[in-house]
């Protein structure tokens, strides 16, 4: 991060603004608006602005700007045209240590001032960082649009009841689930329609359901898809920001993990090849254990939990032991890589079937039905192939495909570091025997592959 975001409390805090002007005068309301002690200082101060301190905390004073009007004051905002008076306030609340702001120059500010939702006392607040404010502030009014006006009045419903909550729910993680439930149940809808009333009565119904039902955890088995964050779905983003635990994959990429919720727990049990963290019988009974604890768990794996995945094996653990669960499905890599690489997987002229295989080695063996993946017309996908390469090419004549058959490999599929070979099954293995390829990997094997240079369309040189 260029700048840390941080929320100032200002309530009676002394403030200095330099500039008169119109930008300034926005700047002056915000201020006032969190409750500071605004001082002006300006050459010239116009009526509008002294009107705005009219019944709030401002002073002002017609003057020029001096070096040691910054003394005294918590933060120092800079607003007027003129770029000697800009850059000498800088320098004198720097060399106090006073965090400062001069609008539209980011070089000199050491704080910057946000786009802003007031919701109070819901309160959002983003940035470009100064690189893009036109764009921050577009995106502001998108955001406006899904934020209505009435979570103020239910934020405050929760601050009205947060200490009885408190006192009766003990647990923070069984406190954080009953707020979940308020927020996004019929409390939340009277709140909505103004039924300020039945909404405390509510909460008070619910809290004392919530008091006397046993802890009860649950357990979502989410496919994260094939590596592109914004390829998750909505529901697996909406459990993954409510778990209390994210048990992950090494396919699983940092900018999906960072879409989990914070304060969740975070344990990696990826298997690599010949490195497996966690033996998958472990795996299966830490979810369990988790779950009997009053945990919400995400099991989140790369593609789609149930190709490949291993989905099966775990959720016959929950279910056996009486787990509550839930199975989000996610893109599959033979999907959104294909997509990616511009293959498609079956097409009228080249393949109207698909087969997907493993080509996980074990003892340097593939045991895969050749004779019917050699078969023509159809696509075969092979996953984790990539160590095996020379071998399927090597079945796949042997058992009939002619050697010049497409061929491809496509690298970290649907993310910016996406890379895509292709050859025939004669060239490949020779071909890429020269490359470093770093996993994860799919192997697309037809002459749908002949469409790649055609049809593809992803640029990841953004």
């Amino acid at each position: 991060m260029d700048y840390f975001p941080l929320f100032a409390n200002l309530h009676d805090r002394p403030c200095l603004v330099i500039g008169a002007g119109n930008i300034a005068a926005r700047k002056i309301d915000l201020l006032l608006r969190a409750g500071a002690k605004v001082t002006v200082i300006s050459r010239e101060v116009s009526p509008a602005i002294t009107q705005l301190g009219l019944d709030k905390k401002l002073i002002a004073i017609e003057k020029a700007f001096a070096a040691d009007d910054v003394l005294g004051f918590m933060l120092v905002i800079s607003a007027t045209d003129n770029a000697e008076t800009n850059q000498a306030v800088a320098a004198a609340a720097n060399a106090h240590n006073i965090f400062v702001n001069v609008v539209d120059n980011p070089a000199l500010c050491s704080f910057i001032l946000p786009a802003i939702i007031d919701r109070s006392p819901i309160v959002v607040a983003f940035s470009s960082g100064g690189a893009a404010p036109v764009l921050a502030r577009l995106l502001r009014a998108k955001i406006e649009s899904v934020i209505p006006p009435t979570y103020g009045r239910l934020a405050q419903l929760a601050e009205k009841f947060r200490d009885v909550v408190k006192q009766r729910i003990h647990a923070p993680g069984q406190r954080r689930v009953f707020w979940e439930n308020i927020f996004q149940g019929a409390v939340a809808e009277q709140i909505y329609a103004g039924n300020g009333q039945q909404a405390e009565q509510q909460l008070l119904e619910t809290l004392d359901a919530h008091e006397n039902a046993p802890t009860a955890g649950e357990v979502y088995l989410i496919g994260a898809g094939p590596g592109a964050p914004d390829l998750l779905t909505f529901r697996a983003l909406r459990l993954m920001q409510q778990a209390d635990v994210i048990v992950y994959d090494h396919l699983v990429s940092p900018e999906i993990l960072d879409l989990a919720r914070r304060d969740s727990e975070k344990i990696y049990v990826g298997k690599q090849r010949q490195n497996h963290s966690l033996p998958q019988d472990s795996i299966n009974r830490l979810l369990a254990d988790l779950a009997k604890a009053g945990k919400r768990v995400v099991r989140l794996k790369g593609g789609d939990p149930f190709i490949f995945g291993r989905g099966g094996e775990e959720i016959e653990t929950l279910m056996q032991e009486g787990i509550a669960f839930q199975v989000v499905p996610g893109i599959t890599a033979a999907s959104g890589c294909a997509s990616y690489a511009g293959i498609p997987l079956t097409h009228r002229d080249h393949a109207q079937s698909c087969t997907f295989v493993t080509g996980h080695l074990k003892d340097n063996t593939i045991n895969l039905n050749w004779t019917q993946l050699a078969a023509p017309n159809q696509t075969i996908v092979v996953y984790m192939g990539s160590m095996g390469l020379e071998k399927i090419c090597q079945s796949m004549i042997s058992h009939g495909s002619p050697p010049d058959l497409p061929i491809a490999l496509v690298q970290q599929g649907t993310t910016r570091t996406q890379r895509v070979f292709t050859g025939t099954l004669a060239t490949m293995p020779a071909h890429m025997a020269h490359e470093k390829i770093s996993p994860p990997t799919l192997i697309i094997i037809g002459t749908v592959v002949s469409l790649h240079n055609k049809l593809s369309w992803f640029r990841n040189d953004a």
